[in-house]
C-alpha cells in the first residue's frame, strides 16, 4: 500500500511538472504586434494588396535601374513627311509697275479701276489727268501728257533664274506683244528682244524672262522656286492632276500632292521628303515592348520612372501631412481649452479652402513663371501636404482626448514627466495604429490626385514622367482609339497601386481591431 501511495504521489508530481510554466511545452502567448501580423496575413485581400504593391515597387524602382534607356531619351527614325512647299494662285487682279522716276500710288490705282470698269479713257487725280489705253487683253497703259508712266496688267513678267527683273520698257513691250498674241522681235529701251510662243523673253539668244499668269509663293523663308518647277507645276494644274513628280536640284525625286482651296482660290502644294524625326507612336516591338510616345520616348521606361515619381510624391505628401497633423492634433488634444479651440478653428478654415481650384490657380501661376520642373514637383508635394493635414490632426486630437484621462497618463504626470514627453512618448504611440491605417489608405488618394493634376497639365512636367502626364499624351480621340499602348498601361499601373494601398489599408484596419476573431 505504501508503494502504491508513493506511485500515485509520483504520478501527481509528474502531472504538476507537465503543467509547469518552466516547461518547454507550456502555452505560448503572442505579443500585440505578432497578433496584428497574424490577423493581417490571414486576410487574403490584404496579402494580395501587399503583393501588388511589392510588384509595383519592384517595377518602378528596380526596373528603372536596369532599363537600358533614360526617361528623357528620345528615339528618331526616317520617314516620309508632307510639308507645305508652295502656294499657287492664278492672278485675276491688276498689278501695277511705274516707270523709272514716276509714281502711281494706291489712290491713283483705285481711280484707274473705276475708269476701267466704267469704260472711261481718262480720269483725274490731284489735278492730274491720266489717259487710260487698253493695249491688249487685261493690259493697260497709263499716261500723262502723252508719256506712259505706268502699266496695269494681269499677266506677270518674271525674271529668269539668277537674273535681274526686266526693266519697265521691256515689260511694257513684252506684255503689249503677249496680250495681243504676237510673237517675234520687238524693241525696248534701244535694244532688240524676242518673244517666243512659250512667253519667253529672249535677248541675244539668252532667255532673260518669261510671262505667266500663275503666282508661286514659297512657304519656306529663303527658298527660291526654280522656273523648271513652276513649269512642271503649271502642267500639273492645267492637267488637273492631284500630284506630280519632280526631280530637285539634289537629283532626288520628290512627290508633290496638290490640294485646291475653292474658297481662297489657292492651290496648296506639299512636298514629300524623307525626314529624320521623332519615332512617334511606334508600335510595340522587341526594341520598345510598349512602343513610343509622342516625343519618341520608350513607353516602358517612362512607366517605370513615372511610377517612381508618383509613389515618391505619395509617400512624401503623407509624411508632410502626418508630421503636421500629429504635432497640431497632439497639442490640441492634450492642452484643450483655448488651444484646442484655436487649432480646431484653423482646421475648419483649411476644410473650407477649395483645394482643386487653388491647386489649378497655383499650377497656372507656375506655368506663367516657367518654374523648373524639378522645383515644381517640390512645390506640388508641399501644397498637397499642406492642404491635407487637417484630417489627420482631427484623428489624433480625438484619440488623445480619450487617452489623456486614463490612469497611465495620471501616473506619468505624477512622476513629473515633461509635457512634450507625455504627448510624444506616451500618447502618440497609442495613436500610431490608427495613423498607419489612415496614411495607408490616403496614399491611394494622393496618387490619384497627382495623376489627375498631371493629366490636366498642372502637376509633374516634362521631361519628368509620372503616370498622370503619360496619360496626358492621349489628348485626342485618334490617339485614344489607335494607340492603346500609350494610356492603358499607365491606367493599369494607377489601378494596381491604388487598389493595393486600399487592400493593405483595409487589412491593417481589421488587424488592429481587437474585436476581430479571424
Amino acid at each position: 500500500m505504501a508503494e502504491d501511495k508513493n506511485k500515485y504521489k509520483y504520478e501527481d508530481n509528474s502531472s504538476e511538472e507537465n503543467l509547469s510554466l518552466n516547461d518547454d511545452r507550456r502555452v505560448k502567448t503572442l505579443s500585440p504586434g505578432a497578433m496584428v501580423m497574424k490577423r493581417f496575413f490571414r486576410n487574403r485581400l490584404a496579402v494580395l494588396g501587399l503583393v501588388m504593391l511589392g510588384l509595383m515597387f519592384i517595377f518602378s524602382f528596380v526596373g528603372g535601374m536596369i532599363s537600358p534607356y533614360r526617361q528623357d531619351e528620345q528615339f528618331y527614325t526616317y520617314t516620309f513627311l508632307e510639308k507645305e512647299y508652295v502656294a499657287v494662285t492664278r492672278n485675276e487682279d491688276f498689278r501695277y509697275v511705274a516707270a523709272e522716276g514716276k509714281e502711281f500710288g494706291s489712290a491713283a490705282q483705285a481711280q484707274f479701276l473705276l475708269a476701267q470698269m466704267t469704260g472711261k479713257e481718262e480720269f483725274t487725280y490731284k489735278d492730274v489727268a491720266y489717259g487710260v489705253t487698253e493695249e491688249g487683253k487685261d493690259f493697260y497703259t497709263l499716261s500723262t501728257d502723252g508719256e506712259v508712266i505706268a502699266i496695269a496688267y494681269k499677266d506677270i513678267v518674271n525674271a529668269e533664274d539668277g537674273l535681274e527683273d526686266p526693266v519697265f520698257a521691256v515689260k511694257l513691250e513684252a506684255l503689249r506683244s503677249y496680250t495681243n498674241d504676237q510673237t517675234g522681235a520687238f524693241s525696248a529701251d534701244g535694244e532688240e528682244y524676242e518673244l517666243d510662243g512659250d512667253g519667253n523673253i529672249i535677248k541675244g539668244g539668252q532667255v532673260i524672262g518669261y510671262i505667266s499668269r500663275f503666282v508661286v509663293q514659297s512657304k519656306e523663308n529663303g527658298v527660291v522656286i526654280p522656273r523648271s518647277f513652276k513649269e512642271r507645276l503649271e502642267e500639273a494644274l492645267d492637267g488637273d492632276v492631284e500630284e506630280f513628280i519632280y526631280i530637285g536640284e539634289d537629283g532626288e525625286e520628290h512627290n508633290y500632292p496638290i490640294a485646291y482651296d475653292a474658297s481662297a482660290k489657292v492651290w496648296s502644294v506639299k512636298q514629300e521628303t524623307e525626314t529624320y524625326v521623332y519615332d512617334q507612336y511606334s508600335q510595340p516591338s522587341k526594341t520598345h515592348p510598349l512602343g513610343t510616345d509622342t516625343n519618341g520616348m520608350d513607353m516602358l521606361t517612362r512607366l517605370m520612372y513615372g511610377g517612381r515619381v508618383s509613389l515618391i510624391i505619395g509617400f512624401i505628401v503623407v509624411i508632410i501631412e502626418t508630421v503636421l497633423g500629429v504635432i497640431l492634433g497632439g497639442i490640441s488634444g492634450y492642452f484643450g481649452k483655448w488651444v484646442d479651440n484655436l487649432i480646431m478653428r484653423i482646421v475648419d478654415i483649411f476644410y473650407c479652402i477649395p483645394s482643386m481650384p487653388l491647386i489649378i490657380i497655383l499650377g497656372a501661376a507656375m506655368d506663367g513663371m516657367r518654374v523648373d520642373p524639378q522645383i515644381r514637383m517640390l512645390y506640388l508635394m508641399l501644397i498637397l501636404g499642406f492642404l491635407g493635414w487637417p484630417g489627420i490632426a482631427r484623428l489624433v486630437r480625438g484619440q488623445i482626448l480619450s487617452l489623456r484621462e486614463q490612469e497611465f497618463m495620471t501616473a506619468a504626470e505624477a512622476c513629473g514627466i515633461s509635457v512634450s514627453r507625455r504627448i510624444f512618448k506616451h500618447l502618440i504611440p497609442n495613436v500610431i495604429p490608427q495613423l498607419i491605417v489612415t496614411c495607408t489608405m490616403s496614399l491611394g488618394s494622393i496618387i490619384l490626385m497627382e495623376s489627375t493634376l498631371s493629366f490636366l497639365g498642372l502637376g509633374v512636367k516634362f521631361p519628368f514622367a509620372s503616370w498622370g502626364n503619360i496619360i496626358n499624351d492621349v489628348n485626342n480621340a485618334y490617339v485614344l482609339t489607335n494607340y492603346w499602348f500609350i494610356w492603358i498601361p499607365a491606367g493599369f499601373c494607377i489601378l494596381i497601386s491604388v487598389l493595393g494601398f486600399n487592400f493593405v489599408g483595409d487589412g491593417l484596419r481589421d488587424a488592429f481591431d481587437p474585436r476581430m476573431k479571424r
